[in-house]
């Protein structure tokens, strides 16, 4: 039985998504004949920023889920880097195992037209450039969402061949050469409407590092001595290990927090300016969200540097969202000081910014748990989950129907009020759906 769950797992990844479904659909088989013993749930255990591989991760959208499952989530939010997908498959499995799910869109956008412009935002890569999340999308504009990113894609795969180009004039000398078409794209969903990242590169040079060294201390001497790459300790140690099952994600990691400034040429055209990404999530129906990163000491996943980002201009940052009429703050407690998230709440709360919480999956050593959820301080991101689902059913039913529509404003001007209201709407649609 063990190896028949064993396999029913790998299958969760299968090219193939009606194979992908059919796998997720017999665990759950097993789960209800008592085979494969129901995880402990937890009321804090959400999660609205998981990454599928359509942008970039270990797992499909069904996967996703079922790792989800397994870990106790009682929700889950898809969020894939300028593309949704992987959104109807998401739905559809977390239908097939009984989990509530929240759709979205991670994307960059240009903030040049406003006070931030030249201010390193959230991203590590590039000033003026910020991450931001459309969340709650209505099921019935997927394919407009769809539609809208696929030119973006585009550009950015322009991009993302002159940053192949780059990385093999520096990789000449050791013999060592990345084809675009050959070695990246097959490691995406790129031709099923996924997105290829810099993570994709780097995953394919990982791969071609390793099959030239092989694992363990003859390559860490290559990235320290020759690619001179900081290793923090617990990343030396991974890769030290030969037998480490997650080495590839680990050496990833290592080259993104060192070797992407290197390589990387700034994104322009596949960049929205940030009025129009605020006009489209209206259109919508969708609710978008700044996302805090904050200054980083150690990055969670070993991909980012030591650095500050936005902790010195908080207040202007929040005076310019609240400016364009965004309307949320998304955040990840994992990732921050106690100190930080504090202000960023209290921020929040003074501009009138719903707030939501996710931990950003794309890597297996990820939890998918936030263990800081269980402090009472941050009920409100549970809260504020089940709102996002309230959401997303009305939104679907009818955008008018959305949190942020100028229509239920004004039958709600009170956010707090709006949001127990969603929450409630939320919590009724699981029990139905445990009860169906």
């Amino acid at each position: 039985m063990r190896k028949d769950i064993e396999l029913l797992e790998q299958e969760l990844n299968n090219p193939d998504l009606d194979e992908r479904l059919f796998s997720l659909r017999n665990l759950k088989v097993l789960i209800d004949t008592g085979d494969i013993p129901k995880p402990s749930v937890n009321e804090y255990a959400v999660n609205n920023h998981i990454h599928t591989t359509y942008s970039f991760s270990p797992y499909s959208p069904s996967k996703s889920i079922w790792m989800a499952y397994k870990s106790g989530l009682v929700t889950a939010g898809i969020m894939d880097h300028d593309s949704i997908s992987g959104a109807k498959e998401f739905i559809s499995a977390g239908k097939i195992i009984g989990m509530a799910t929240t759709i979205g869109v991670e994307c960059r956008v240009d903030f040049s037209s406003t006070p931030l412009k030249g201010r390193k935002l959230n991203n590590p890569d590039q000033e003026t450039v910020a991450y931001i999340s459309l969340h709650g999308i209505p099921h019935t504009k997927i394919d407009t969402v769809k539609d809208y990113f696929s030119k973006y894609q585009k550009e950015r795969n322009k991009r993302n061949k002159k940053m192949v180009d780059r990385l093999n004039s520096m990789m000449k000398a050791f013999d060592i050469n990345i084809d675009f078409d050959r070695d990246v794209v097959p490691l995406s969903k790129y031709n099923e409407g996924g997105t290829i990242t810099e993570r994709h590169i780097l995953f394919a040079l990982s791969l071609k590092l390793i099959d030239k060294f092989g694992k363990g201390e003859k390559l860490v001497n290559f990235l320290k001595d020759t690619l001179r790459i900081n290793l923090t300790r617990r990343i030396e140690g991974y890769l030290l290990d030969p037998d480490n099952e997650y080495y590839a994600y680990d050496l990833l990691g290592a080259l993104k927090a060192e070797l992407v400034p290197r390589f990387f040429i700034p994104a322009t055209t596949e960049c929205p300016p940030v009025e129009e990404i605020v006009k489209f999530s209206k259109e919508t129906g969708s609710i978008l969200a700044y996302a805090y990163l904050g200054d980083i000491t150690e990055s969670v996943t070993g991909d980012k540097r030591s650095e500050k980002f936005e902790d010195d201009y908080l207040d202007l940052l929040f005076e310019v969202l609240k400016g364009l009429d965004f309307d949320a703050v998304t955040y990840m407690p994992s990732r921050n000081t106690i100190e930080q998230l504090k202000r960023v709440k209290a921020l929040c709360d003074r501009f009138g910014l719903f707030q939501i919480s996710g931990e950003d999956i794309n890597s297996p050593r990820q939890s998918f748990i936030c263990e800081k959820l269980k402090l009472e301080e941050f009920r409100n991101l549970i809260d504020s989950t089940w709102a996002l689902i309230g959401h997303e059913i009305l939104a679907t039913e009818d955008i008018s129907k959305g949190m942020f529509s100028e229509e239920t404003k004004r039958k709600y001007p009170d956010l707090n009020e709006r949001i127990r209201v969603y929450s409630e709407i939320g919590r009724k649609s699981s029990i139905n759906r445990e009860q169906g």
